[in-house]
């Protein structure tokens, strides 16, 4: 018994002191999916979990990249929340595919709201086109908490793997694998002239039906003028008889 006894004493320990350990390590604020393909558009969202007991989460400041800036953001309104997206000069002007951008998302702030503890808060912002140069953008994160404590996550990766007290959220990128189209149609640009130009048919089919039956109707109105004319001709031709 004594054998079972220190056994179970052992495992407890082990299990309190592994849950201990995994604790912070959920409460880190990450983006998720925490992959996305290189070329393409993205929805992604950054996860917010409150760490303290005494404080809610007030404020959350994500900084974008300037070395692989993103031409094209957007973001989800969260309820109670005020979002601020903020543009910025790039230190120096980036090639794309649609010329030289020379200005970019540097920084969106969500402010007003309120994480309390024991919760987490999730804001999704849409993003593209994402660098083929690179194999991961980091965007570091200010949480500020209803005390006026301020958590910076930014601190980089490890060389030794290990992971850092605030590890900044990054998102992975992997080569495109040429399966169809790799953008996300609620990120994209190219969404909304699509959408344009499917409305745009329904509404000249509409037309083309609307002529067709005034075409109809207008024969319809002829053929019984004729018959008139002719019932008319008919009956003048009795009252001589």
């Amino acid at each position: 018994m004594s054998f079972v006894r220190r056994a179970a004493t052992v495992l407890a320990a082990t299990t309190a002191v592994t849950v201990c350990l995994a604790v912070p390590a959920l409460a880190h604020v990450t983006i998720n999916p925490g992959s996305a393909e290189q070329g393409g558009f993205t929805k992604v969202a950054f996860r917010v979990p409150n760490e303290r007991d005494d404080a809610a989460t007030t404020k959350v400041e994500v900084a974008f990249p300037t070395d692989h800036p993103l031409a094209f953001v957007s973001v989800k309104p969260v309820p109670g929340w005020t979002v601020k997206v903020t543009e910025g000069k790039l230190p120096k002007p980036v090639k794309t595919e649609y010329g030289d951008l020379t200005e970019a998302v540097t920084k969106v702030v969500w402010s007003g709201g309120k994480i309390n503890a024991g919760e987490f808060q999730e804001f999704e912002v849409s993003m593209g086109k994402l660098p083929s140069d690179t194999d991961q953008l980091t965007f570091p994160t200010k949480q500020t908490y209803s005390g006026g404590e301020v958590v910076d996550w930014a601190d980089p990766a490890k060389a030794d793997g290990s992971e850092p007290e605030h590890p900044a959220p990054v998102l992975k990128l992997t080569p495109a694998t040429g399966e169809g189209d790799h953008h996300d149609a609620s990120a994209s640009p190219m969404a909304s002239p699509m959408v344009s130009q499917v409305a745009a048919k329904p509404a000249a089919a509409a037309s083309s039906s609307s002529d067709g039956t005034a075409r109809l109707l207008g024969g319809a109105g002829l053929v019984v003028g004729v018959i008139g004319v002719v019932i008319g001709v008919l009956g003048l031709r009795r009252r001589s008889a």
